[in-house]
């Protein structure tokens, strides 16, 4: 028998066929008609499998002697003829599970994207929590302030090390094993919460799970997704960042209300030993971006065994040009960038419900709800901002000036917000909660401005400069918000202790940025 592979535009099929039935039986030597067709056209092109007799295939060797290109208008490929039995049937090819035929690359930037999304849920779940843990045990503010910051500890620990094992052995191996750390602790914390120091211990190893993802993150993107895609990727990872806020915050407090505040523990890290197991069925996919880069990615990093000697990990670790990554404006820009967004962004995530409640008498399902919003507003903004950026690209717009703007924007439009917030203009609550709102959600832009530039200058060492980076960017978690802290208890002020700040920050981040960044791709020689 002979099998055919068709491809051809929907409606222009539908009507030859409608038209010539009886010579398309006869050509194919099958028996059917226009009406038998199931069609479902995707993008006006439709895909058959045709199966034909022996003497059908005959038949078009007569009509069509020369190699064949067309059978009465419709393609016929030659390499999909073979001899096996006919059914005289037209045949179907049925896609399932729909996400079958998708691009790996897409389908490791999904999963990374909703490990990102438990990640933040794991985050924001104390803050929640905190309250009934308080009562239950009796701490006061200062101890479930140590509690909090604790997270901290291990997640600015654990950056360094994070992006150099992501170099080491690829950013996939240390996705899981961050991600099956991090959700190992978070069940542990029922477990420990009335011992300090295990309690303590547990959210440290949250952090160290958590901080070593972004590097890894970032490694996966290096290798595998090209510079006119690469906005939208790193956007949609971190993007995760952002939805794992909205729904930690929508999911705990009923799960808090009717479970206990144990049940948030035990629910969010079975999701994440869940992402564990789905995240094997990922196949690994050869990196898709230029040939030189694939090439060096490929040969120096990323498939060395988990079992290598101390020796050669410590080989590695010197291979890595230090000095070269110190003596770059451009990586100095990204670590005072990171300081700065990573200011604003711990601060307010952490007192910006206190302030809803305190300083705009909001109560406290009100001030819940609204603190909500940013978040959910940061979806909407890092979606568009991932589009605009890598459509300038892909038009010829240098990638540097792409990168400068999208910060800028990050960066100035929170501190304009936060401005007109601290300043008494008589505005009523909902129009502060709506400005405040609209400033943090443009900060997003971000992800398309500094969170690329890490694989734009190095795909090679990408993960490692995010840990450097992300270090320094982890410091504002322990230091600026028990700062503002102490500010507020110092001057009974929000826009000095929590306002003034960040706008600094915002502000003369955005002067370094716009002077010093740079997406021009370095080779970061190793100095002796």
């Amino acid at each position: 028998m002979a099998k055919f592979s068709l491809r051809t535009d929907y409606n222009w099929c539908r009507n030859r066929l409608s038209h010539h039935t009886r010579s398309r039986t006869q050509i194919f030597g099958t028996a059917f008609k226009s009406r038998d067709l199931l069609l479902f056209p995707s993008q006006n092109h439709l895909k058959l499998s045709v199966s034909c007799g022996v003497k059908g295939k005959e038949n078009i060797s007569e009509i069509n002697e020369v190699k064949p290109t067309l059978v009465n208008g419709i393609r016929v490929n030659d390499s999909d003829l073979d001899d096996e039995s006919s059914s005289g049937m037209v045949g179907f090819s049925w896609t399932w599970p729909p996400w079958k035929n998708v691009p790996e690359r897409y389908k490791i930037i999904g999963t990374s994207s909703l490990a990102f999304v438990i990640c933040n849920m794991d985050k924001v779940n104390l803050s929640i929590a905190i309250i009934p843990m308080s009562h239950q045990f009796g701490w006061n503010a200062s101890v479930a302030g140590l509690v909090q910051s604790s997270f901290f500890w291990g997640y600015a620990m654990s950056q360094l090390p994070g992006g150099w094992l992501a170099k080491i052995y690829g950013g996939r191996k240390v996705l899981e094993i961050g991600v099956l750390s991090w959700s190992m602790a978070t069940l542990l914390v029922p477990l420990v919460a009335g011992y300090m120091p295990g309690l303590i211990l547990s959210r440290i190893l949250v952090g160290i799970g958590e901080g070593v993802s972004p590097s890894a993150a970032t490694d996966l993107i290096a290798r595998t997704i090209p510079l006119e895609e690469r906005s939208r990727a790193v956007s949609f990872v971190f993007g995760g960042l952002s939805v794992g806020s909205v729904a930690g915050l929508i999911l705990a407090p009923p799960l808090i209300q009717n479970f206990g505040w144990e049940s948030v523990f035990y629910l969010f890290g079975v999701l994440g030993l869940g992402w564990f197991s789905g995240f094997q069925l990922v196949k690994d996919e050869q990196p898709t971006v230029d040939a030189s880069v694939r090439t060096l990615a490929s040969s120096k990093t990323g498939n060395k065994p988990l079992n290598n000697s101390l020796p050669e990990l410590s080989s590695s670790i010197q291979d890595i040009p230090w000095k070269a990554f110190f003596k770059t404006k451009a990586v100095w820009a990204m670590i005072y960038a990171h300081f700065c967004g990573s200011w604003g962004h711990y601060t307010c995530l952490s007192w910006l419900p206190t302030y809803f409640s305190e300083e705009l008498n909001l109560n406290l399902t009100e001030a819940a709800w609204v603190s909500v919003l940013p978040p959910l507003a940061s979806i909407l903004v890092t979606s568009f901002a991932a589009q605009l950026a890598d459509s300038l690209i892909s038009k010829g717009v240098e990638t540097t000036l792409v990168r400068k703007i999208c910060q800028t924007i990050a960066f100035l439009s929170p501190a304009t917000c936060m401005i007109f917030s601290s300043l008494d203009f008589g505005l009523p609550p909902w129009e502060v909660v709506a400005i405040l709102t609209a400033g943090l959600a443009l900060s997003s832009f971000a992800l398309s401005g500094l969170y690329c530039t890490h694989q734009d200058i190095s795909p090679e060492y990408a993960s490692i400069l995010l840990g450097i980076t992300n270090t320094v960017g982890a410091v504002p978690g322990i230091v600026g918000v028990a700062l503002t802290g102490y500010l507020l208890d110092s001057t009974h002020s929000w826009s000095l202790s929590l306002f003034a700040p960040s706008i600094f920050f915002y502000l003369t981040g955005t002067v370094v940025w716009l002077a010093f960044a740079s997406s021009v791709p370095q080779t970061f020689l190793k100095e002796d």
